[in-house]
């Protein structure tokens, strides 16, 4: 069965997003060798939940049978939760997860004081990219006595009013993740506080691309090669078994020394939802995409920040973009007006793209960008500015 909705868990570094997730899931998201060696996420985790309910002891669970009565539960629905990185350094990828969630839960350790860096800024990168639907999370509660789990609570609130968030409609649950306390009321806060996405299934497929594999193992029979596989989520429409895809910006290669950029057409081979294949997908979750592709040519995630659509529906790849932006508040450095020849980083959809500031003119600026990217209309980008020695969040816009 294909989850209905992308959840996104935020939040600062080792505050415990992805214990978190495990707690709900069963399912460790970490498993990128650089991520176990290093105890941090750098790529987009994911996982699938079913969520059940008891309807005798009105407990949720993610169990078909209740674990306080052992009665059997109801179906709910399933979700996708996306645990994204922490670190500073992999904003970027943050953002990307923004894009395709339609609630996030933002995970705030007890035991060290709110807010913490990147608290702030994964709020402010929300709120820039226009996700309203929100759920705090007091994980760590077991390492803290009562006074200070109470006090914490206290500073969540201010950091959220700060925000202009209620605390009425933004529920915050203290949790321990490592003894699996109150993970029940994490699943009953989605059911009351996530609403499923109406979709519209009649217009154009069209998929942000997070991930791309090759899925043979090393000296596979060449006959029983299968080919390459991208990872993402429908943002509109539906795709089947069999039909064609085309992939944008698409490929990259070199031509005595030129860089160009093609998009690719291949077909559909077979479509999973977590282990379960199926015939067609829609919206909501994240799915694989079986196809035709070399896969050398998705290996390593090549093919991550890519649009993938139906062949003639899509628009051209470009260079140059035209946006309306706005500036965030930032207090902890000085955001100074955008001016001509500054270079900025700009998180389009699922994609990364280095760019060079060619015009400004009041609250519109044209970018010229290093490489082709494929623009998307009506979707929130996110602007990072060269601050000292790293890229901090200073803007989003939209395309004009």
């Amino acid at each position: 069965m294909q989850p209905v909705l992308n959840i996104g868990m935020l939040g600062h570094v080792d505050h415990g997003k992805t214990s978190i997730t495990r707690a709900i899931s069963g399912v460790w998201t970490d498993t990128y060798s650089e991520e176990i060696k290093r105890g941090i996420s750098i790529r987009i985790g994911y996982v699938d939940v079913s969520i059940f309910k008891c309807l005798k002891c009105n407990t949720y669970t993610t169990k078909e049978t209740c674990p306080k009565c052992n009665s059997k539960t109801e179906f709910m629905r399933r979700i996708s939760l996306l645990d994204a990185p922490g670190h500073e350094t992999l904003m970027t990828t943050t953002i990307a997860v923004s894009n395709i969630i339609d609630g996030a839960i933002l995970v705030i350790a007890a035991d060290e004081k709110c807010p913490q860096p990147q608290t702030k800024e994964h709020l402010m990168v929300l709120q820039a990219m226009g996700v309203k639907r929100l759920i705090v999370i007091q994980n760590k509660v077991d390492l803290v006595n009562r006074e200070r789990a109470e006090k914490h609570y206290e500073e969540i609130i201010n950091f959220l009013k700060e925000f202009g968030y209620d605390e009425n409609e933004v529920p915050v649950l203290p949790v321990s993740a490592t003894f699996n306390i109150n993970i029940e009321y994490i699943l009953e806060a989605i059911q009351e506080n996530f609403p499923t996405p109406k979709r519209d299934p009649n217009l154009p497929f069209m998929m942000y691309v997070i991930r791309s594999f090759d899925v043979n193992k090393p000296g596979s029979n060449i006959e029983k090669l299968k080919g390459g596989v991208i990872g993402g989520s429908l943002i509109q429409g539906k795709v089947s078994v069999g039909e064609e895809i085309e992939i944008r910006p698409g490929i990259t290669y070199k031509v005595r020394d030129k860089e160009i950029i093609e998009p690719i057409v291949t077909e559909i081979t077979s479509l999973f939802t977590g282990i379960d294949s199926i015939q067609t997908a829609k919206p909501g979750g994240l799915i694989a995409i079986g196809t035709k592709l070399d896969p050398a040519l998705t290996k390593g995630d090549n093919l991550s920040g890519c649009v993938a659509g139906k062949p003639g529906t899509l628009v051209d790849n470009t260079n140059i973009l035209n946006m309306s932006y706005k500036l965030l508040d930032r207090t902890d450095f000085e955001n100074k007006p955008l001016i001509k020849g500054e270079p900025i980083v700009l998180s389009i959809g699922t994609a990364t793209v280095i760019g060079v500031v060619a015009m400004v003119k009041k609250n519109k600026i044209t970018v010229r960008t290093k490489r082709k990217v494929y623009p998307i209309m009506n979707s929130n980008i996110a602007i990072c500015r060269r601050i000292g020695q790293r890229w901090r969040l200073g803007g989003y816009g939209k395309l004009i």
